[in-house]
Parts: C-alpha cells; structure tokens; sequence
C-alpha cells in the first residue's frame, strides 16, 4: 500500500442513493450493495468522479490544466504532452458502511456498526497507520449490544437499548469507547457533533447488523407527473430505494503513478 494512504468519509447528510439499475423484487431502484455481505456500498469510481466534478475537471479542463490530468486521467491521446490515456493518479477503493442510522426508543436514533464491520474496517485503519491503540471489540451476544460508557449513553435506560422493535441489554465496552472517540475525531469537525457521536455508538451482534442493513434502508414512492393533466402518467410509479441521512460510509484514497508516466 504506497506511504501516502489516507483514510476519506462520506457522511450522508440527506438520503444518499448509489443505484444499480433496474431491481428484480418489489424496489425498482434498488441501492447498489457487495455481493458478498449484502451491505450498501459507494463505488470508488462514483466517489471519485464526484470528486473530478467539483473541481470542474472536464475533459476540456483536463486538456489544459496538467493537475487536473494528472490527478484524474484523460481519455484523450490528444493531450498536449503526447501521453498515453489513463486513468490518472488518485484511486479510491469502495466507501464501505461504517455505521447505519437506526431509530432508537431512546435518544431517537443509534449509530450502528458490527464486529465484521469494524474488523474489516480496521484494515483499512492499519494501511493508512492509523490503528495504534485500537482493537475490534468482539462480537456480542445475540441478546446484547456494546456501549462505550453506559452512564453517558443517549440509548440506553435500565440497561436496555431498544432499536427498532429489537431490544438488546447494554454492556459498556471499552474497545467500543475507543471506536467511538476516534471515529468521531476523523468525521466530525464541531465538538458537540463529537459528544453526539460517542453518546449514539452501538456494536451490535453481526446478525443483527446484517438485518438492519436489509431494512434499514429508505424506500420512497415516486410518480411522474403529466404536464398537461397534471395529474400521475399511466404507469409512472416507482420505488426507489436510498441510504438514510447520517449514514456513515469510508475507505482508502492514495496517489499512485500515472500509467504511462516514467515519474
């Protein structure tokens, strides 16, 4: 992994919907998600194209500002060096799910994440040298949730902590608070946002987590409307399935070399 790997966010501040075309059950426009865990996921070309558009990185703008070309690629051979085309020297990996929004008894809404989460996440922690004086808090019982202090907890009362219509018993967990604290000093930037974090952190057991990605989703009713009539064309209902505001996505960026480039 090249020396300047560094960890990036995606923090969902309204629903969030990476689509994948046309779905085959009752979601017509389903979110796109890994094959193998079932959890949503952003693409790392969609993360980065992104990226390519708020800097106004046009194929006319890359022709003629080298930065642009270089961090983003050209598909041109025509470029004013004569270089190859490539897909130029940022990479992002898939933004994988860190924590998901679920709606709390108390506190209004958890934070959630899993032991295979934040396992696989911790990968991710330890290339871009990150991960000193973290451990993955350990898979809970099906019946309990970890909880980084449960005097300070927001979801937490009588030592029950009721997410949906899952109740679970808080166990405080000291893995879990280190988590919390770190995880809140890389996404948020205003303090309160910080404690707001650290209050709502949940480890639930990796089954539960793998049901709340399921339906935990937004799936929202859409119609097109007939501009004459006003009124709903035949036909034009659809569901379209989108990741709920607060969800918290990460993964990896680096510099690599331009292919093509002897730099």
């Amino acid at each position: 992994m090249p020396e300047q790997t560094k960890i990036y966010f995606i923090h969902a501040l309204t629903p969030l919907h990476i689509g994948t075309g046309r779905g085959v059950r009752f979601i017509d426009l389903p979110v796109m998600r890994e094959k193998v865990t079932g959890w949503p996921v952003v693409p790392g070309s969609t993360v980065k194209g992104v990226i390519a558009d708020h800097y106004g990185a046009t194929e006319e703008a890359r022709q003629k500002d080298e930065g642009l070309r270089t961090a983003f690629g050209i598909a041109d051979s025509g470029t004013p060096t004569g270089g190859m085309p490539n897909a130029g020297s940022l990479v992002f990996t898939d933004a994988r799910l860190v924590c998901l929004p679920v709606r709390s008894l108390y506190g209004t809404f958890a934070w959630i994440t899993s032991h295979l989460a934040l396992k696989r996440f911790y990968r991710d922690f330890e290339a871009a040298g990150q991960a000193d004086g973290l451990s993955v808090p350990k898979d809970p019982a099906q019946d309990e949730i970890l909880i980084g202090e449960v005097s300070s907890s927001a979801l937490c009362q009588d030592g029950k902590v009721f997410l949906e219509d899952h109740d679970f018993k808080s166990v405080a967990n000291e893995d879990t608070a280190k988590w919390a604290k770190k995880l809140a000093g890389w996404i948020f930037m205003e303090e309160d946002w910080k404690e707001e974090f650290k209050r709502r952190l949940a480890v639930v057991p990796d089954e539960a987590f793998d049901f709340f990605c399921e339906t935990g989703t937004e799936v929202t009713p859409r119609v097109r409307i007939e501009e004459e009539t006003k009124t709903v064309q035949e036909g034009a209902l659809w569901y379209e399935e989108s990741l709920p505001a607060e969800t918290l996505l990460g993964g990896l960026v680096w510099c690599d070399r331009v292919f093509g480039s002897k730099d």
